[in-house]
């Protein structure tokens, strides 16, 4: 009969603790991590690897988290929707992925993350300074952290916060300085290029005419320029300051004749194919060969560049420390 009892106690701790692990899994499932790259985006299939490739390090360093992209603009976004039935174009593509052709906004990607059961959610921006883009993203973020349910169970997330930009923010938690060296140090590979073709090294900045952003880049030349003062660097907007114009007056003045021309943006897109490596005639390439200087082109986004690409992965570590979130 002891023995009887004794099976039977057995049998009920193991459902017991069995249907315990159950419950833990559902639990874990429920709580469970995420994050969404957030970038402007491309409609350029050659251009996708520079956002392509900063989801692959975060996935390397991240395995076991899942990571989404969005793209904010509405009308990128609605190109890649349409060539969902362009059996034409994804034939000529094969590479892409498919979940390129449903891509979504944030707000729509964390939507479907948290329907999916994922209530903590680290979002890291794409974007290369603090500008109006990021500003927007934080506010998006910010609207959705204001949410206070009347039952703390019913609250959409457990956590939602947004990482920086690659050359830092505000604040006196990360200095931007100390992100604006650690872009300058992911960039040593372009001024050996420079420097082996005899150039100075131009960047190509987005800028903005109406939000004063330009003062990282300056900054950021400043420290490179520091870091390696053998090749001159400098970097001209295609808005605001510093314009071509300026850039160039520099350059004249300090004798340069070479240079090797590049985007500073995650993808070489449009603004890379167009405004900086054009056949027109206002494109960057076209005023400098214009005005003397011998240009090299470098189609090439900083995301497909395994140090620049850390950045973003590096900064999106950080935050999730700040926030007690555990990335597997």
């Amino acid at each position: 009969m002891k023995h009887f009892a004794g099976c039977t106690f057995l049998a009920l701790f193991c459902l017991i603790l069995s249907a315990s692990t159950v419950f833990a899994q559902e639990g874990a499932e429920k709580d469970t991590n995420a994050i969404v790259l957030a970038t402007f985006g491309t409609t350029y299939p050659s251009a996708l690897p520079g956002i392509l490739h900063i989801r692959d390090r975060m996935k390397k360093r991240f395995p076991g988290t899942e990571v989404r992209i969005a793209f904010t603009s509405n009308m990128i976004r609605k190109i890649w929707h349409k060539r969902q039935n362009d059996e034409a174009f994804q034939k000529a593509n094969p590479s892409i992925p498919e979940d390129m052709y449903s891509v979504k906004g944030p707000l729509a990607t964390i939507s479907d993350l948290q329907d999916e059961g994922y209530t903590t959610i680290l979002v890291q921006p794409g974007h290369i300074s603090l500008g109006e883009e990021y500003l927007d993203l934080v506010s998006y973020i910010d609207g959705l952290n204001a949410i206070h349910t009347i039952k703390a169970k019913d609250q959409p997330f457990l956590r939602l916060a947004i990482s920086r930009p690659a050359l830092g923010t505000m604040g006196p938690k990360h200095p931007y300085a100390d992100d604006i060296n650690e872009v300058a140090k992911a960039l040593a590979g372009d001024v050996q290029k420079a420097k082996e073709a005899g150039s100075a090294l131009l960047y190509m900045g987005h800028g903005n005419e109406f939000f004063p952003s330009s003062a990282a880049y300056l900054q950021l030349v400043d420290v490179m320029n520091t870091l390696y003062p053998e090749t001159k660097t400098y970097l001209a907007t295609v808005e605001g300051f510093p314009n071509l114009e300026i850039i160039m007056n520099q350059m004249k003045r300090d004798k340069v004749t070479k240079v090797l021309l590049k985007p500073l943006m995650d993808v070489a897109g449009d603004h890379a194919h167009n405004d900086m490596a054009g056949s027109g005639p206002d494109s960057m390439k076209s005023v400098l060969t214009k005005n003397g200087f011998q240009v090299t082109t470098v189609i090439e986004g900083m995301g497909e560049q395994d140090g620049f690409a850390d950045v973003f992965v590096d900064h999106l570590a950080q935050t999730a420390i700040d926030y007690g979130i555990t990335l597997k």
